[in-house]
């Protein structure tokens, strides 16, 4: 849960590196936050199956934008890679996928253009 907090206590810094872990746990307790909403707004009749979204689960989702692309876009520092990268999610299958290599490609070693290696701090 701290790596959650972590995560959201950057809420729109962009710039750095974010380790494999602190992603990997905002990503787990984000989408567990996200399938309990789904949930409760099913139970008291807020979700809209036209729309396909809820009103507590849409509300979350947006208040998580920022901070989902930022953290993307740090792991993405710490591969090695420009933020730009996390555009090819809109390549039909395939971007997931070089997207998802990505984020579970280990960190680079030792310092890289966007700083330092992040595995020598912990929270």
């Amino acid at each position: 849960m701290d790596w959650y907090r972590e995560a959201l206590r950057k809420y729109a810094e962009f710039e750095g590196r974010s380790r494999r872990k602190e992603y990997w746990f905002f990503a787990l307790f984000n989408t567990l936050f996200s399938t309990i909403l789904v949930f409760s707004d099913s139970l008291v009749g807020t979700f809209n199956e036209a729309a396909g979204v809820g009103l507590l689960s849409g509300l979350y989702s947006l208040a998580v934008m920022i901070p989902s692309l930022s953290v993307l876009v740090r792991r993405l520092h710490d591969t090695g890679r420009s933020g730009w990268w996390a555009l090819i999610i809109f390549l039909p299958l395939i971007g997931i996928i070089v997207l998802l290599v990505f984020c579970l490609l280990d960190s680079d070693d030792g310092d890289n253009r966007y700083g330092s290696n992040p595995k020598g701090a912990e929270i």
